[in-house]
Formats: structure tokens, sequence, C-alpha cells
């Protein structure tokens, strides 16, 4: 059983909305719904009535809530604990970051903010955009790290998590060398992030630049990885949108080259509000003198 299904099931209880729920958990109706279902297949028995609107509890449901409400209480005092003794002795960050931003901007930025602030230990957990978003509202990790831009919507609160814009990169359309020219009229074959995936709504604005090629879809990426998709256009297989610090080495050695205007984008640090006991918050002060020059919104 996972954990997150005991709060999704208490949220539910208390909104008696599917809809409503899964915007407070952060996640898709449907994704929220599944999620919900594995805890009933995994008791054995219905928590819900389905039947009626707003949902209400079953007998069961009502007796299991009362479970989960100690449980979670009791697992989150815990956890509470523990992490608090854990920087108390020497200190603890944690973050959660896409993927691509731990492999380009992360590492050099996190010893920057190590020399700043002095000794600490660092966890990091790359992740889908989705998934990053839940793993800091839910309280498991102090900060996220991911690109912005003023068109893709990032559904946090800003009363409960402030941000700094700690660095920038840009969005920048790639293809090997050599490229067939027909290409240009004919189209130009495009390696395509998942459709729910924070970098395709990014691609999907670029698409709509001045200057940008002619396109059509010659492969999917549902994991939507971007070194995998770097691969692929190193591989010659089409064009790729791809975050310029990843690509920055493919680009000098004329492994890619750049086929369309680049797309600005911000990089940001957002806080868990919640979390800023310690040294988190010599983390934020740190994060924000590092980032002087920078826009900054809290």
């Amino acid at each position: 059983m996972d954990f997150k299904w005991l709060e999704d099931f208490l949220s539910l209880a208390e909104t008696h909305s599917f809809s409503r729920s899964a915007q407070l958990r952060g996640v898709t109706q449907s994704a929220f719904s599944r999620r919900i279902r594995a805890l009933e297949e995994w008791l054995g028995t219905d928590l819900l009535s389905r039947d009626s609107y707003p949902v209400t509890l079953t007998p069961e449901g009502v007796l299991f809530r009362e479970t989960a409400e100690e449980a979670v209480r009791m697992i989150n005092a815990r956890r509470t604990e523990f992490r608090d003794h854990t920087r108390s002795h020497g200190g603890e960050i944690s973050f959660v970051a896409l993927h691509s931003l731990t492999v380009t901007f992360l590492p050099g930025w996190l010893m920057r903010l190590k020399a700043a602030t002095g000794q600490m230990t660092s966890r990091v957990k790359p992740e889908n955009f989705d998934r990053c978003i839940e793993a800091l509202t839910e309280g498991g990790y102090d900060f996220f790290l991911t690109y912005a831009h003023p068109q893709v919507n990032i559904p946090l609160d800003p009363a409960g998590f402030p941000h700094l814009v700690v660095g920038q990169d840009s969005l920048v359309a790639v293809a090997r060398p050599g490229w067939p020219r027909e290409w240009l009229t004919e189209g130009m074959p495009m390696l395509k992030y998942s459709r729910g995936s924070f970098l395709n709504a990014m691609a999907r604005i670029a698409l709509e630049q001045p200057g940008a090629p002619k396109v059509y879809v010659a492969h999917t990426d549902e994991a939507s990885m971007a070194e995998a998709m770097k691969s692929m256009a190193v591989a010659g297989h089409g064009v790729v949108w791809l975050p310029r610090l990843l690509v920055e080495a493919e680009i000098e050695t004329g492994r890619l080259e750049i086929v369309a205007p680049e797309l600005p984008m911000e990089i940001r640090l957002y806080r868990n509000a919640a979390r800023g006991r310690g040294i988190t918050g010599r983390v934020w002060q740190a994060a924000r003198e590092l980032g002087d020059g920078y826009a900054i919104t809290e």
C-alpha cells in the first residue's frame, strides 16, 4: 500500500468531491480515482458510495477514516521527529528537480550553495514535473528546482510556495548536421515529449515562434527524458527541443546544430514555506544571494 493513498482518501472524505480532492492533491482526476480504487482493492472493500453526489462514505469507509487519520497523524509526527533530529545533527536539505536540471544546472549550483551555507548533507530526487509538484506539496521535500516560462502554469500557491529565480536557460531546437534540405519544404521529423510533460508544453510554445520549422511527429518518448531525446537527435532521428545547457557540448563540437530560434526559460527554486526551520532558511538566503541579478519573486 502507498502511504499517499491514505492522504487521498482523507481528502476525499473531507471534500466529497473527486475533482476538488484531485486539485488539492495536485494530480489529475483520473490518477486520483485510480489511487482511491487501488486503496479499496488493497483493503478488499468499497470505501465510497459512488451512486450519489456528493460522494459519501460506506459504513466501512466511516470506520476506515478513523484508522487512516490516526495512521497519518502518527507517521507524520514520527517523520517530523526523525527529520528534525537529522537537521539538528549537521543538517540535511532535500531537493526534488526535473531530470535535466539534475544533470546540467544542479551539480555546480549545489556546490556553490554548500560553500555559502557551510556543512550540510543533501538529498536529490529527479522526477517529472507532476511528480515534483506532488513531492513538494506533500511535504517530503524542502525545495523544487524547475524551468519556468510565463505561458506555462506552475500550480503552486505563492503564499505557501514562494520562489527565487536562480538561473537562466533556453529551449533550443537541434538536429544532427547534414540533415536533408528537403525537410525545409516537406517538414522536419520531430522527436516529441509525452503530452502532459513540462518540456512538451515548452516545445509547443517554441513551435509558435517566428522562424520555427515545419515539423511532423516522427517519434514520441513517453518517459519524456531529455537525455534520451538528445541521443535520438545525435543519431539523426530528427529535430528536438532541448534545454541548451544539456546540449552545449554537442553544439560546440558540431554533433548537433541549432535549427530554430531559442525560447528563454527561467530556472526557479520553489520552497515549501511550511518547512522553514533551521538549515532551510540559510539555504534560501544563500540561494537568494547566488541569484542576485535575476528576478526574485516571493
